[in-house]
């Protein structure tokens, strides 16, 4: 029973999908004799929690109730009070929770607080469906570094274009409307100066029918060959776009880019490239969670290369482009023998009309 009322607040938690950054998704069941009387969820980072929303939502007394939550109650002063002293002032008896925060702040303080006023307390309910639902959250308060998705179209013979760059469009508007909903989910998308030069994007979301924001977009240009007229430093605000580059790059371009509203930061180099992880400490500063990397072969290969890589969606469509020029998924050296390849973890394949994606761990 406790496993149904999880699954609840797992789906009640994800309609705040792309919203509660930098917080985790978290939805709240209460339950009394039997019946559910009231939900919640946490919307918007700054808003009151998900076992608040549920507290605050029910229409009848809660004393003797049981509360069914995917994550531990936060137990500190945050942007909002204590959730565990809202919890205990409803007189609710009996908490059942999915996993404990990874938080330092909470991790098991909040389960302890509900224990002392007397309140019943079962942890590691779905913990791993409740892991995968905040894997984001779990890697940036544990790490400090953002959560890295790679997300790449292909034909089924690996080609992501053709000799002679094109590559619009492999695969179908199913599978593209797919990206703009993992746009929306994520705080910036990150590409290199090659697909800039070569697609110009806007790097926005689009979904039809719904109120979308558009994250940070990122941009990997060491030298500042980015156009002053591309796309990404249209109709900006200042943020909206990030430009890294190297210490050396062209003072007056930077000059111009920042009357753009573009923010540059120049960061050292490893062996004539942009260092990877210093990328993902200065965005995890800058209050970015989760990024979605678009690049080509060489930037994909990097992430991979430097295991910075959490995750992919590989996307393939019925095609097969053939060519030894034409431009495969990964680039760099490859391994000498099969056993040296490196390994992934398959979770899911999904249809999107013809096309098939692929989605796997690192």
């Amino acid at each position: 029973m406790p496993e149904k009322y999880i699954r609840k607040a797992i789906a009640l938690a994800k309609r705040a999908k792309g919203k509660t950054s930098p917080n985790p998704l978290v939805g709240a069941v209460i339950v009394k004799n039997g019946k559910v009387i009231s939900t919640g969820y946490h919307k918007k980072a700054g808003q009151p929690h998900a076992e608040v929303n549920a507290i605050n939502s029910a229409k009848k007394s809660l004393k003797g109730a049981t509360l069914y939550i995917n994550l531990e109650p936060c137990c500190h002063h945050g942007k909002t009070p204590p959730c565990t002293d809202a919890v205990v002032n409803a007189g609710i008896k009996e908490v059942y929770i999915g996993m404990l925060d990874p938080n330092p702040l909470v991790s098991g303080k909040g389960v302890a607080n509900l224990r002392r006023h007397g309140i019943k307390v079962v942890a590691g309910i779905l913990e791993d469906e409740c892991k995968k639902l905040n894997e984001i959250f779990i890697k940036c308060i544990t790490k400090k570094i953002p959560y890295v998705i790679l997300k790449c179209a292909a034909t089924l013979d690996g080609k992501t274009a053709s000799e002679s760059g094109d590559s619009k469009w492999i695969t179908n508007e199913k599978s593209r409307a797919f990206v703009h909903k993992l746009r929306h989910e994520v705080d910036a998308i990150l590409i290199g100066s090659g697909t800039l030069t070569k697609d110009n994007p806007r790097l926005t979301t689009r979904i039809e029918g719904k109120r979308t924001r558009n994250p940070v977009r990122v941009i990997l240009d060491r030298t500042l060959k980015i156009s002053k007229d591309a796309n990404v430093l249209k109709k900006t605000n200042i943020g909206d776009t990030i430009i890294f580059c190297g210490k050396d790059a062209s003072k007056k371009k930077s000059e111009l880019l920042l009357k753009k509203r573009a923010v540059i930061v120049r960061i050292a180099e490893k062996d004539g490239h942009l260092d990877l992880r210093t990328v993902l400490k200065r965005l995890y500063k800058l209050g970015i969670t989760s990024v979605l990397v678009e690049g080509g072969k060489d930037v994909h290969s990097s992430f991979v290369k430097k295991k910075l890589a959490d995750k992919m969606y590989l996307f393939f469509a019925p095609k097969i482009m053939l060519g030894n020029k034409a431009l495969p998924i990964f680039g760099g050296e490859s391994k000498s023998l099969i056993k040296s390849a490196i390994n992934v973890n398959l979770d899911n394949v999904k249809r999107f009309g013809d096309d098939l994606m692929v989605e796997f761990y690192f």
